[in-house]
């Protein structure tokens, strides 16, 4: 039963409720909001309520079906009793001579002292409905949002800058514009301080640091720098491509989204969607597409292309870039070893007496996990010298094989993106055989031309492998330039190899206990961009596709050349009828000193089929001990938006979370009334179904609470009220009994 004859089937319409009188939970809906007492239960901490039964809520069948038939989502940050969250900064807050800037994603924690600390603050992109909203407050002042749109409205919403005269008023305009945008995006760096037994605050001080999308565009002090072979082709003058005439020198950093930490105190930094402001295709010497491939657009729902005004290069961003928190004078660089491709975080593993690893994963449907191995190895995992490693080794993909006939563990092997590595990509016959069409991308077969092309049977691949028997006859060039080229085209190299296309490989984290890797796969199916390999990424009941996502432990075998791997899936997302554990579409990670993983969603909020799992939310996963193989919900979001960047002070006693995009879809939410009814199909732990009746707030006024006040991302310190570490010591035991 779809959801419009569900809402029929309850007496309502399947329409917004915005502006009309509504009665309250308190006044007869008999709605549980979700603030509501927590469940009882031999759980790690106060469990918060989630939208759907699931299995920690401690309650039986018959509760259940009581408890979840009509229920209120809430616009505020919903925590166990016990527990507080204070705002550390918001959108606009000044930071050295710029701002905080908008949708914080991964937050890196650096202590400095016992009750000092740094925190780096990621900012990925622009929700442009809430932008706009809040801009006066946030920032002051206007911007020219309507004359844009109505000089625009003539040309689809979008213009190349490059073919504006000069003295075109319409250039400057939208200059200003996307010189906003820029500012809002890229990294940040902010002092906090701590009162004893007192919450994290912000204290401004010589280390607050920005570094925005266009740091360096008039400036060159204070412009990237880029290291590895890539750096190379930025040089090379003769060129098939683009040329922005700044040699190996890079402005700006922007579509930050989730990074991770060297344990010599740095933060790499992951560009992810840098096609949303910038041409991503680029030709096969490496060299980038003209600018006009990527045009500035905004028509009020959407801000794209803000590269374009600005003449920026694709090829330069795309990147991990690494930042000294602790030296606000050095340049952050780009290290171009570890591949351009849309980054959405890195886990590093630094052991003395090997190579430096560093493993990463490609946010899109087909995208790809990668491995870094330094040509050197590690004296001292704390030295800051290491940074240095990042300029010489090789960056290799995973191949994943599929588990045996009774499934669980898989093996796989990592493929290295060389010149002499055989050209050997995954057929459209191989999805074919589990009942999906699938196109296949690979370099484009006219090297003249840049970008990848489509083949659509597994005849024209094996002519193009024919054509091309190796990298080598893909990428022209010698010694560094040939391989830079490959490392900025990485992501089409690495499926012209064969590696495993994935599920939206999301976060990559190292369980300290053991040294295996996390990988959280966001969802599993796929788009014109690609798709997951359904025959490692698959559903509880064999689905092709699987739209909820996973948790993968990858344990890696060594750091040889072509070495291999073992992995398992040790979490499901999707409804507890459906195979699930309750969430979906896991994104961020963080793993504790005992070994539990914390987890925040990313669902899409645009998908009715998503809507069954309410807010975004975060959760706790006993990786070991008596809660092993069990998923607990400790925080759910404001409306509309994304939890992210989850990471701990030093003792562990507060876990900083960026509260991101609240409103994106809906902007600001005008009063209480703004609210909406949804119907779903739930199923009692029994498996009887039952019918649920779902109040939902249209729009945010995070975090002010206060109804049309504009929606402000940031990023909260979470403790308890009481003091001491956020899980007990003995609510988790760090013993492998039970281990997942």
């Amino acid at each position: 039963m779809n959801r419009r004859d569900l809402l029929s089937l309850l007496g309502i319409g399947a329409c917004s409720f915005a502006n009309a009188a509504l009665p309250s939970a308190a006044a007869g809906s008999a709605a549980t909001s979700l603030s509501a007492a927590p469940r009882k239960g031999d759980s790690p901490f106060p469990v918060v309520p989630t939208p759907l039964p699931v299995p920690s809520d401690g309650l039986d069948a018959d509760s259940q079906r009581r408890t979840y038939a009509r229920i209120e989502l809430e616009d505020r940050l919903v925590l166990p009793d016990g527990f507080r969250a204070d705002v550390v900064a918001v959108w606009g807050d000044p930071v050295a001579e710029g701002r905080f800037g908008f949708n914080n994603d991964h937050l890196a924690f650096l202590a400095l002292a016992a009750d000092r600390a740094l925190l780096t603050v990621n900012f990925e992109y622009i929700s442009a409905k809430a932008w706009r909203e809040g801009y006066a407050e946030a920032v002051g002042g206007t911007l020219p949002f309507d004359a844009v749109i109505e000089a625009l409205a003539a040309r689809g919403g979008r213009v190349d800058a490059a073919s504006l005269a000069a003295d075109d008023p319409l250039l400057e305009t939208i200059r200003q514009l996307a010189a906003a945008g820029m500012a809002d995006l890229g990294i940040g760096v902010i002092e906090l301080e701590r009162q004893p037994g007192g919450p994290w605050r912000r204290r401004p001080g010589r280390f607050d640091r920005r570094i925005t999308g266009l740091s360096g565009w008039r400036d060159p002090a204070q412009r990237l720098r880029s290291s590895g072979p890539a750096a190379a082709v930025f040089r090379r003058r003769g060129r098939l491509g683009y040329d922005d005439g700044l040699g190996d020198a890079i402005i700006g950093s922007f579509a930050n989204c989730a990074g991770g930490e060297t344990p010599w105190g740095t933060v790499l930094s992951a560009e992810e969607n840098m096609q949303s402001q910038v041409a991503e295709a680029v030709h096969a010497d490496g060299s980038s597409v003209s600018p006009a491939a990527r045009p500035f657009a905004y028509d009020g729902q959407r801000l794209d292309g803000l590269g374009n005004p600005f003449g920026l290069a694709g090829n330069k961003y795309g990147w991990m870039v690494e930042v000294d928190p602790r030296r606000p004078e050095r340049a952050a660089v780009k290290h171009s070893w570890l591949g351009r491709f849309r980054h959405e975080a890195v886990a590093v593993k630094a052991v003395a007496g090997q190579p430096l690893i560093v493993y990463s994963g490609c946010d899109r449907h087909g995208g790809h996990l990668y491995r870094f191995v330094s040509d050197k190895p590690i004296r001292d995992p704390a030295d800051p010298a290491n940074s240095e490693l990042f300029a010489a080794g090789r960056l290799e993909v995973a191949r994943f094989d599929p588990p045996g006939a009774g499934g669980g563990e898989g093996r796989g092997r990592w493929l290295s993106l060389e010149p002499s590595t055989p050209v050997a990509p995954l057929g459209p016959g191989h999805f074919a055989r589990h009942g999906v069409e699938q196109a296949v991308l690979l370099p484009h077969s006219d090297r003249r031309r840049p970008g990848a092309e489509a083949f659509a049977s597994d005849a024209a691949v094996a002519a193009y492998r024919r054509r091309f028997a190796t990298l080598a006859d893909l990428y022209p060039g010698e010694g560094e330039e040939r391989m830079g080229a490959i490392l900025i085209d990485a992501h089409l190299a690495a499926c012209a190899i064969g590696a495993t296309p994935a599920a939206r490989p999301e976060d990559t984290v190292i369980d300290p206990l053991n040294g295996d890797l996390l990988i959280a796969f966001t969802a599993g199916g796929g788009s014109d961009d690609g798709r997951a390999d359904p025959a490692i990424f698959r559903g509880p009941k064999g689905q092709a596709s699987w739209p909820f996502g996973w948790i993968m432990r990858l344990a890696d075998d060594g750091p040889a050349r072509a070495g291999s791997f073992r992995w398992r899936m040790v979490a499901t997302g999707g409804a507890p009828w459906q195979g699930g554990m309750g969430f979906a579409n896991p994104d961020n990670l963080a793993i504790d000193r005992q070994g539990a993983i914390w987890m925040v969603t990313d669902r899409s909020t645009k998908s009715a089929d998503l809507d069954l799992f309410g807010n975004n939310s975060c959760w706790v996963l006993p990786s070991r001990g008596p809660h092993a193989g069990e998923a607990f919900c400790f925080a759910i979001g404001p409306m509309e938006c994304e939890l992210a960047g989850p990471c701990f002070d030093g003792g562990e006693s507060t876990l900083f979370l960026a509260v991101q995009h609240p409103g994106e879809d809906n902007g600001t939410r005008p009063s209480a009334e703004a609210r909406e009814a949804q119907a779903h199909r739930l199923v009692d732990r029994s498996g009887r179904p039952f019918e649920q009746l779902r109040w939902v707030p249209l729009g945010s006024n995070w975090p002010s609470g206060v109804p049309g006040r504009s929606p402000r991302p940031g990023v909260v310190a979470i403790r308890r009220l009481a003091g001491g570490p956020l899980l007990a010591d003995q609510a988790v035991p760090a013993s492998r009994d039970r281990s997942i």
